[in-house]
């Protein structure tokens, strides 16, 4: 295996397994410092449990399903997140079985840490490519899984430790006896706590090349954020927005546990299932509800003699991250434009026939493109993390400061584009490729994905976006 190789020394995550809408006010928070969660510090949480009378075994308490009897809703919201489907995708399942065969094997238990965390730790699996023969309650991110972390002990790539003294954590002060489990309450689980951030974003930064080559980085993204500032009317922590709360009871019977605030374990990101999934409906709502505001746009139109007379700004101020982020390489997000005068289509940018064809290939010189490239040893661009020796992101800046008078402060970004002639009409809209079309179709050529798969991805588009200018209506200037 050469030098070059990033994954030629990955014994440090192949761990034994017994290791393991945002409110728009917050904008006037003041600057967090990048220390909170930061570095390697340790999280932890204790605090005294209360006991059950029965309790269930450890391999019941690690079964999803033994959570739906007293838990429904939320195991419900669960059944059709992103974490329950992690090991069960197909592309993850094609990925992974590529990237074994690619890289001799060096890769390991690497993406099965963060896609089957339980089955790894089990050692039911190595490799994840054998989850198939797996018990279902080892797939995905499972709810004894998260809810079994005592410590988080580092900031990337899955360092969460889990207790195995059979209490399960959350974020309620006075947990309700129960007969199945000892309950007790935890700052990691608890988002009203910056260290909340933590518990999730640890297995939402991923490195490779023992940490030298920064592959997904939303954590290392959000503290960087005015929304990370550890105070109780600025804090916003992942799950603020991920895991939006309400009034109800945490387990039944009602009349037995009090009205609480409850969360929402849904985790709406922007990964929709491509198999027979439960909730699929109710995910795909959530997700297309959560990705409508987060970035906001402004189509500007200037008379013809002005030059590139249409310009557009984005901006993700209410977004704790950059956007788009996580697995940024694997997903291609544009905008697009189209101009007429009369009847006549004089401009277009980022038109897509269809989505089976990448949005790379329409050749296309105005085309505004948010991804992450991959690059390789040779600085050639590659498709995949474990083909990868560094990164060049190119993604919309968070906000960072309210302070306009910092040279972080601005965080929108324009693009002008030449319309000949000018228009008296200009649409726009920016839309998203969860996972770039050319990365399925590499997947379906190396004979690790059915071409099937193809026909099932689709584009998104953020209906918050979506602007039209007129001439007769708007006259020149800015839209909205």
């Amino acid at each position: 295996m050469s030098a070059a190789d990033p994954f030629a020394t990955l014994s440090r995550v192949r761990r034994a397994p017994h290791r393991g809408n945002p409110t728009v006010a917050l904008l006037g928070a003041a600057i967090a410092a990048v220390a909170i969660s930061g570095g390697c510090r340790s999280h932890e949480s204790s605090a005294a449990p209360v006991s059950s009378s029965k309790g269930l075994t450890t391999a019941e308490l690690q079964d999803p399903a033994e959570c739906s009897g007293c838990h429904a809703q939320h195991f419900a919201q669960w059944s059709g997140s992103m974490h329950a489907y992690a090991s069960d995708d197909p592309l993850y399942i094609a990925m992974n079985t590529r990237a074994q065969r690619e890289t001799n094997g060096a890769i390991g238990g690497f993406c099965a840490q963060c896609h089957a965390p339980v089955a790894l730790r089990l050692g039911t699996t190595t490799t994840g490519l054998d989850l198939a023969d797996a018990s279902a309650a080892q797939h995905g991110v499972t709810c004894y899984f998260c809810h079994s972390v005592d410590a988080v002990n580092g900031v990337s790539d899955d360092p969460l430790h889990l207790a195995s003294d059979g209490v399960l954590r959350a974020d309620i002060a006075d947990p309700v006896a129960t007969t199945a489990h000892a309950s007790a309450y935890s700052a990691l689980h608890d988002q009203q706590q910056a260290g909340s951030a933590a518990l999730c974003g640890a297995c939402h930064d991923v490195t490779i090349a023992n940490g030298q080559v920064p592959i997904e980085q939303t954590f290392a993204e959000w503290k960087t954020t005015i929304y990370a500032v550890d105070t109780p009317q600025a804090l916003l922590a992942c799950s603020g927005c991920h895991m939006p709360g309400t009034q109800g009871t945490a387990a039944s019977p009602p009349n037995v546990v009090p009205i609480r605030t409850v969360h929402d374990h849904s985790v709406p990101g922007v990964d929709l299932a491509l198999i027979p999934f439960p909730e699929q409906d109710a995910q795909a709502s959530l997700v297309q509800t959560s990705l409508d505001p987060v970035v906001t746009a402004t189509l500007c139109v200037q008379p013809p003699d002005a030059g590139d007379s249409v310009s557009i700004t984005l901006d993700d101020a209410f977004v704790g991250h950059a956007w788009p982020t996580g697995a940024v390489h694997d997903r291609r997000a544009w905008v697009e434009v189209v101009a007429t005068a009369g009847e006549q289509t004089v401009f277009t940018s980022g038109v897509v026939p269809n989505d089976q064809t990448s949005v790379e290939t329409i050749g296309d010189p105005n085309l505004w493109l948010l991804k992450e490239t991959l690059l390789d040893g040779n600085g050639n661009p590659v498709l995949f993390m474990w083909q990868a020796t560094t990164v060049q992101p190119h993604a919309l800046p968070p906000a960072v400061t309210n302070d306009p008078t910092d040279p972080r402060y601005p965080h929108s970004v324009t693009r002008s584009y030449p319309v000949p002639g000018g228009a008296d009409d200009v649409k726009m809209r920016v839309r998203i490729l969860p996972v770039a079309v050319e990365v399925v179709q590499s997947l379906i050529e190396s004979g690790d994905l059915d071409a099937s798969y193809l026909a099932k991805i689709g584009a998104l588009t953020l209906s918050g976006t979506e602007l039209e200018w007129s001439l007769a209506v708007n006259g020149y200037g800015c839209v909205p």
